[in-house]
């Protein structure tokens, strides 16, 4: 249905709202009743529709932000996003997804020859904000798959769920995150800090922690087949449930049935 053919459709029920409110007879109350529903339902689509109208024009202008070469139009193109997100509940999908593609656009997964950044380093300020508004968005449909991450500040998120495929977490801080049942195959976490952390039936396979520190990490009933499991610290890791095979590497000397008699290995 068209804008025009909408706006018509809610001004005739207006019009025909107020022509019934008029009485035909001094007994006739049905007519009053429903006329009053009519002006009102003709009301409410009209103030919808003007209010969709204004959402589209306002993402269609903060998508074009997002295209500037300067930093601080970016920087508004985004924030923008995030209260269309906050504004309408029927959007927020569309801002999840273009927030997404936005971070692969500007920070590219790169099979870099040094995974980590250099010291105190992380994501560029507009990848950050980005990163910060999704991940900060109760309920996000989160996608980082193919996206370079590299010493990320992620710690206390609530991530269950999300889908970062093939994402480049070098040195991230993910201490305290919680990351039940999300998809992390493939991902680069080397000397990524995830002391604490709950991966409980996460997809690790084939995923790189060697390096990582894995302290009090809960990875019961996580998929670690083909991972690297040769982090620098797996005390009191929770492994219960967790998936191998014999690609799965452990750090030299680790038993993993010292941490958990109960490992199912393909």
């Amino acid at each position: 249905m068209s804008k025009r053919m909408f706006r018509l459709g809610a001004v005739a029920l207006v019009v025909l709202g107020v022509a019934l409110m008029v009485p035909t007879t001094p007994r006739s109350t049905s007519p009053l009743l429903i006329g009053g529903l009519l002006v009102v339902g003709g009301s409410v689509l009209a103030w919808r529709q003007a209010r969709d109208g204004q959402i589209i024009d306002r993402y269609r202008q903060a998508v074009e932000h997002l295209g500037s070469d300067l930093a601080e139009v970016r920087a508004g193109g985004l924030r923008e996003l995030e209260q269309i997100a906050k504004d309408s509940a029927r959007s927020r999908l569309l801002v999840d997804v273009t927030l997404g593609d936005f971070l692969r656009e500007r920070s590219p997964r790169t099979d870099a020859e040094h995974p980590a950044r250099l010291a105190g380093e992380g994501p560029a300020p507009d990848v950050a904000t980005a990163l910060a508004i999704l991940t900060g968005l109760p309920g996000a449909a989160l996608d980082l798959s193919e996206v370079d991450l590299r010493g990320a500040d992620l710690g206390k998120r609530e991530l269950g769920g999300a889908v970062i495929r093939h994402a480049n977490l070098a040195g991230a801080r993910l201490t305290g995150t919680r990351l039940d049942d999300s998809v992390l195959a493939a991902t680069d976490l080397r000397d990524a800090d995830l002391r604490g952390a709950s991966l409980r039936r996460a997809s690790l396979r084939v995923a790189c922690l060697e390096g990582a520190d894995l302290r009090a990490a809960d990875l019961t009933d996580a998929d670690l087949r083909g991972a690297d499991m040769r982090a620098v610290n797996l005390d009191k890791a929770v492994l219960t449930g967790a998936r191998v095979n014999r690609g799965t590497l452990w750090p030299p000397d680790f038993t993993p049935a010292r941490v958990s008699a109960s490992l199912f290995s393909d």
